[in-house]
């Protein structure tokens, strides 16, 4: 099958069990958006839900952020992974906020992946689904499911947003990576998947029993 023929086929499944797919984060504005992917940096989105409400509470946006001292930042995110250095992310990115942008997040990928703690992945959700800007961030899931579908080799996270940009339309790129985050989640894990039960991996995963009929 063709990879543009898969894709759509793949995007018809997807658009069926996730129409409307929502970001996994709780977040408020561009800035809560920002925090919160900052903190699931090798964490889950349960923890950083559990962590941000009482955070956004005390500090809702880049000046209070930037009025607290760490040890309160850590305070309320001590239960999620990395939480001394994200702490001092988030202090600095809010100063840098504070100082050079206003109090308010720049709607550029160059400005974004400028602060502290913020690389292309976490810049691209921000622009996606703060701004609306056409961007596909590639997280572990997805990463993983572009090369079991075979649409990207599998050879680094660069070349898997590549792929999928170009075999993706534009105009669905911010709707596609959510929805294959949660198809990761709820079909598809990295261990003990039975391709063949698969809604995708049945019929579009190389060597997963690909094209062979469901029992």
């Amino acid at each position: 099958m063709h990879e543009k023929q898969k894709a759509a086929r793949i995007a018809l499944i997807l658009d069926e069990l996730y129409p409307m797919p929502e970001i996994p984060l709780r977040h408020g504005d561009p800035f809560t958006l920002l925090v919160a992917t900052v903190l699931s940096a090798q964490t889950t989105d349960k923890k950083v839900n559990q962590a941000t409400p009482a955070l956004f509470a005390r500090a809702p946006d880049a000046r209070a952020m930037a009025a607290l001292d760490l040890n309160e930042i850590h305070g309320f995110i001590r239960t999620v992974g990395l939480a001394n250095s994200k702490a001092r992310y988030l202090k600095a990115l809010s100063e840098i906020l504070v100082h050079e942008h206003g109090g308010q997040v720049p709607r550029s990928f160059r400005q974004l992946e400028a602060l502290p703690g913020v690389g292309h992945k976490t810049a691209s959700v921000v622009m996606s689904q703060a701004f609306g800007v056409p961007a596909f961030p590639v997280d572990t899931h997805i990463h993983r499911l572009a090369a079991r579908w075979g649409l990207s080799d599998g050879s680094s996270v660069t070349r898997t947003e590549a792929d999928l940009k170009r075999i993706f339309h534009e105009s669905c790129w911010n709707k596609r990576h959510l929805q294959i985050i949660y198809f990761g989640r709820q079909h598809c894990p990295a261990r003990g998947h039975v391709a063949r039960d698969c809604p995708i991996c049945s019929w579009a995963a190389p060597g997963e029993g690909a094209d062979r009929p469901r029992q």
